[in-house]
């Protein structure tokens, strides 16, 4: 269903967390789900994988994460301040340790010049650390935006610690 390359870095994702004692959550807008589906695609992984929130609408932003609606209407729905709330909501509304979440404009249409296709942000939420998040803009069509953030996010999920917070 995924790419080799995506279900390798999913199973070394699960094993580094399993290993480690740590559960994760995902708040998905622009993948719609594809994050939580990379992973809970390799056998195993409910033993870290602990829910996934897909959060396509802004009422569902708001209802399922506590993404304040006003914080949207201000920064738009794709933005970091909404990515990063995403996360922290995500960690909120569950027993994760680490948390991700990302929002953007995967097309094709939707782009703007201040936020063109292929703009995402992607942010991640650790307990006991600070929420971080980073932008980013993949070339491609829709497949290869939304592939590409799910990589990247799962690389970004590779990295977070809850003892230390993102580095």
């Amino acid at each position: 269903m995924f790419p080799d390359h995506i279900r390798e870095l999913a199973a070394k994702l699960l094993a580094e967390y399993e290993l480690a004692g740590y559960t994760l959550a995902t708040a998905e807008s622009c993948t719609g789900g594809l994050i939580a589906g990379a992973l809970t695609d390799i056998a195993g992984s409910s033993k870290v994988v602990d829910r996934g929130f897909v959060t396509y609408s802004n009422v569902a932003k708001s209802e399922m994460l506590g993404v304040p609606p006003s914080l949207i209407y201000a920064h738009g729905a794709v933005s970091p301040e909404v990515a990063v709330a995403m996360a922290v909501g995500a960690l909120a509304k569950s027993k994760a340790d680490v948390t991700v979440a990302v929002t953007g404009v995967a097309g094709p249409g939707g782009g703007t010049p201040e936020k063109p296709v292929g703009r995402v942000y992607i942010a991640t939420a650790v307990r006991r650390g600070a929420a971080k998040h980073k932008e980013y803009t993949f070339p491609g069509d829709r497949e290869a935006v939304r592939l590409a953030t799910v990589q990247t996010a799962l690389e970004r999920l590779r990295t977070a610690r809850p003892e230390t917070g993102i580095r």
